[in-house]
């Protein structure tokens, strides 16, 4: 698809005029025909502004029913559009992207009220209808509705019913909300269960902030908060919530390898599902304890889809996204309280339960490339390249996986195996390599 990427249609905040946000919503009316109610909503980036109000426009002329939540996590957006009698959520943001981008994010609600990400059905309508161009003059809006205090009580609700029982006194934290969306539902119900709470990077207005040097990509404010303050452990979320890493005592990253296997261990669970960017430690860990194991390409949807399929319990990815069960999208609020509440359960410190997994040495390393090189990536030169030092890393026993982003303009290169020095050595080569051929 020329739009959709891994994580629906992410580019730079100024493509998204509203003859393109017209566009997508023909492809949305195309699909579902305009007998349907739209919840907005997204994260704090300047751009989602005025986006939602394009949106709002496109919707109106369309004859489109809608509401507006303004500033919500996404996973609060995929709760509670159902619970609130919506059938499609509109998330704009660029999740852990810098302010300058945006992106839209959609979900839909079934017959049994269960939610999913758009269909390949839907996403292919948009992509004709965008691929047509539309001309299109905006009008007026003259409603605007404000569904926010509803939403958020709604999903704080759905947090503390999934949650259960827990008791977090005594627990002392660090929080890094991304100054994204996070930032409207932060601390409370950690503090209402008994928890002390120290709050970084909390602007809930639109902002340039969201992301910048704070969050689950840029975890050393939340590394020197922990430390400096003798936390017990700290959470850091991305900008628009679906992510969360964890920070131990010591300033030590956990990450969601280690957080699926905290919580399916926790939650005596028999299946986990988990993307081939996963380190070798988990994968190790779930055969030593024979769980069903489901390795997909990257990216949240195809972890989701193979835990419907295979009736897999909870699943994610290493950068943070958790699927935890009955859940739809990753969350990274009820992530972090899950994870709290088996600490003060356990009584073991974060850095005790994140030792459960034994990680391999892991080389994460990017190169800037553009669409087209991208694509070269299929050519016969990059593979026998990928195909020569694949066979490097066997004394070792490394892992090389070689992909373009779903997100960004990068090519990311990864590789795992014992001997760290050995592979930080072999992944500059391949890097160096690749970009010349490039």
């Amino acid at each position: 698809m020329n739009y959709f990427g891994t994580d629906g249609i992410r580019q730079k905040a100024e493509e998204f005029t509203p003859e393109f946000l017209a566009a997508i919503i023909k492809g949305l009316v195309d699909y579902t025909g305009n007998n349907i109610k739209v919840l907005l909503a997204g994260d704090t980036r300047e751009s989602t502004e005025w986006i939602l109000r394009d949106l709002e426009t496109a919707l109106e002329t369309f004859g489109i029913e809608y509401g507006n939540a303004g500033v919500l996590p996404t996973p609060a957006i995929n709760y509670c559009f159902a619970q609130m009698d919506f059938d499609i959520a509109i998330d704009v943001t660029a999740s852990h992207n810098p302010y300058t981008d945006n992106g839209i994010k959609i979900f839909e609600r079934s017959a049994d009220n269960t939610t999913t990400k758009l269909s390949e059905k839907g996403r292919v309508a948009i992509e004709s209808a965008l691929a047509s161009g539309l001309t299109y003059t905006p009008v007026s809006p003259t409603i605007r509705e404000n569904l926010h205090d509803e939403a958020v009580k709604i999903y704080q609700n759905h947090l503390i019913e999934y949650l259960g029982p827990a008791n977090f006194t005594g627990l002392h934290l660090g929080m890094d909300c991304a100054n994204g969306a996070t930032s409207v539902i932060n601390k409370t119900i950690f503090e209402e269960l008994g928890a002390k709470v120290e709050l970084i990077n909390v602007d809930d207005s639109y902002n340039t902030k969201i992301n910048h040097d704070c969050g689950s990509t840029h975890l050393e404010s939340l590394q020197n908060l922990v430390k400096s303050q003798n936390l017990d452990f700290g959470v850091a979320f991305d900008g628009d919530g679906d992510r969360c890493l964890m920070v131990d005592k010591t300033g030590e990253i956990v990450d969601g390898d280690q957080i699926i296997a905290i919580l399916a261990n926790y939650l005596k669970l028999d299946s986990i599902a988990v993307t081939v960017m996963a380190n070798q430690g988990i994968l190790n860990w779930a055969k030593e304890r024979d769980l069903r194991l489901a390795v997909t390409p990257v990216g949240d949807s195809n972890v989701a889809e193979a835990m419907r399929k295979e009736n897999i319990a909870i699943g994610g990815e290493q950068s943070g996204h958790i699927i935890l069960p009955g859940e739809a999208t990753g969350d990274g609020i009820l992530a972090a309280l899950l994870v709290t509440k088996t600490i003060a359960a356990t009584g073991k410190s974060l850095d005790e339960l994140a030792k459960i997994i034994t990680k391999f040495p892991q080389i994460n390393l990017t190169l800037d490339a553009s669409p087209e090189q991208k694509q070269q990536l299929e050519s016969s030169k990059v593979k026998s390249l990928i195909a020569a030092y694949e066979e490097k890393l066997k004394p070792v026993s490394g892992r090389l996986l070689v992909r373009p982003s779903g997100t960004e303009n990068l090519i990311r290169i990864t590789m795992w195996g014992e001997n760290e020095k050995e592979i930080t050595t072999l992944a500059n080569e391949l890097k160096t390599k690749l970009g010349e051929i490039l």
